[in-house]
C-alpha cells in the first residue's frame, strides 16, 4: 500500500470542513440580512450567538468542532506516514473516521438529534483512538 494512501480520508476531512465552512456562512449570511442586522450589533463578542437560532448555530458549532478531533487525525496521520507506517489497518480507520464525521456535520447541520449526533461522534472518534492506541504502541514497542 503506498505512503500516501492515509492523505485520502485526510483531504476529504479537510474538504468536509470547507463544506461545513461555507454552509455556515450561507445560513449566517442569510439570517443577518433577513434580520437586517449591521455590523455595529454584532461587535459584541458573543451576539451572534445570542441571536442566532439553531439552524445558524449549529452550523458554526459544527465547525469549531472540526478543530478538535480532527486537529489529532492530521496529526497521526503524518507521524503514521513520517514514520512510514501507513497500512489497510490505518487507512480504513481513516475512513471511517470521515465517513461518521461526514454524518456528524449532516445530522449537526440539519435535523441534530442528539443522542444520533453523539453516537456518530463517539464512532469517529473511537477510530481516531484506535489509530492513536496502535500508533503509541508501535512506538512504545519498538
Amino acid at each position: 500500500m503506498p505512503q500516501t494512501a492515509i492523505f485520502g480520508p485526510v483531504f476529504a476531512t479537510i474538504g468536509l470542513t470547507f463544506v461545513v465552512w461555507v454552509y455556515m456562512y450561507v445560513r449566517r449570511v442569510a439570517f443577518i440580512q433577513r434580520n437586517g442586522l449591521t455590523p455595529a450589533e454584532l461587535a459584541k463578542p458573543g451576539r451572534l450567538a445570542e441571536l442566532s437560532p439553531p439552524e445558524v448555530s449549529n452550523p458554526s458549532d459544527n465547525f469549531k468542532n472540526l478543530f478538535e478531533i480532527p486537529v489529532l487525525f492530521y496529526t497521526l496521520a503524518i507521524v503514521i506516514f513520517v514514520t512510514a507506517k501507513v497500512d489497510a489497518t490505518y487507512v480504513w480507520a481513516g475512513w471511517v473516521f470521515f465517513v461518521f464525521r461526514v454524518l456528524h456535520s449532516a445530522m449537526h447541520c440539519t435535523l441534530n438529534l442528539v443522542l444520533v449526533r453523539f453516537y456518530l461522534y463517539l464512532i469517529s472518534t473511537l477510530a481516531v483512538g484506535f489509530m492513536a492506541a496502535r500508533a503509541a504502541l508501535d512506538h512504545f514497542g519498538s
